[in-house]
């Protein structure tokens, strides 16, 4: 979790534990969030998807087993975004034109995307649906 702009970490290679190196670490991935929600339309989409889902939860009562799915495939999800959020960045840094290769890469990637969303979106009816009727 190194922020590009600074000098590579020296960490795991003969340096001692920091507490410092590790607070930065954190400070990167939540300024990473921060950029992806910015620039981001696909993350307000899913922020709204996960905020009503588990306003859903808890209206619906979820027991614990419940709650464990939702929350793994809703991970799931925002996990393959942020992912391909960031193959699609790095894509467009090293082939900033058209090319064919990172077409399929970026593709890929979004497809990535779209088999969690499925996913969490039929995990969400057979757990929901039950409850609904």
């Amino acid at each position: 979790m190194n922020n590009p702009t600074t000098k590579p970490s020296k960490a795991g290679r003969g340096q001692p534990f920091s507490i410092r190196a590790r607070l930065n670490s954190f400070r990167y991935a939540l300024d990473g969030l921060r950029q992806f929600f910015a620039g981001q339309h696909n993350a307000i989409v899913h922020a709204v998807a996960t905020v009503t889902v588990i306003v859903l939860c808890i209206v619906l009562k979820l027991n614990a087993t419940e709650w464990i799915l939702i929350t793994i495939v809703t991970a799931l999800v925002w996990m393959a975004e942020l992912f391909n959020t960031a193959i699609e960045k790095l894509c467009d840094l090293v082939s900033p034109g058209f090319n064919p290769k990172v077409k399929f890469i970026k593709d890929v990637a979004a497809a990535a995307v779209l088999v969690s969303a499925i996913v969490a979106a039929i995990t969400g009816l057979i757990i929901f649906i039950p409850k609904l009727i």
